[in-house]
């Protein structure tokens, strides 16, 4: 690390101590060149993935279309607020426990859709007749039934 005052290459760390929450560290550093100290503040770099559109197309993962997807398969619905946002933070815990630089959208679909399951079996359909593209009612038919199935 760099001294802020005199850009000296070579510091040495005199305290370390991790926040309350355990998410950063605090280290006091001195110069080994003008003896100032500093403090810096270390936190993990963990970043989404990038998801990869059917035509191939990436973009940067964006939670807030997530939750759009969430509340318009639920609009109306007896679903608390909250239960919609442990469902999202499920979802983007897994994204991260995948360790994946890209995930394609189709898998983020199926984690939504597993996710409504247990939510809403109604706003299940409804995502599920946008998500799988549904040309008839014979598709809603066996999204009824495939969702009776696991009940």
């Amino acid at each position: 690390m760099k001294c802020p005052f005199c850009g000296h290459a070579d510091t040495q760390v005199i305290d370390s101590r991790v926040n309350e929450d355990g998410t950063s560290i605090r280290r006091r550093r001195r110069c080994l060149s003008c003896e100032k100290r500093f403090t810096t503040f270390e936190t993990a770099d963990v970043r989404m993935p990038q998801v990869v559109k059917a035509n191939g197309h990436r973009t940067e993962f964006d939670e807030e279309k997530l939750r759009t997807s969430f509340f318009r398969a639920l609009h109306k619905r007896p679903v608390p607020t909250a239960l919609v946002d442990e469902a999202i933070a499920r979802i983007c815990h897994r994204l991260l426990q995948l360790g994946e630089r890209e995930v394609p959208s189709r898998q983020i679909g199926e984690m939504v859709m597993a996710e409504l399951a247990k939510l809403d079996k109604v706003g299940y359909v409804r995502f599920a007749s946008v998500y799988k593209s549904f040309q008839d009612i014979s598709e809603f038919s066996d999204a009824i039934k495939e969702i009776e199935q696991d009940v």
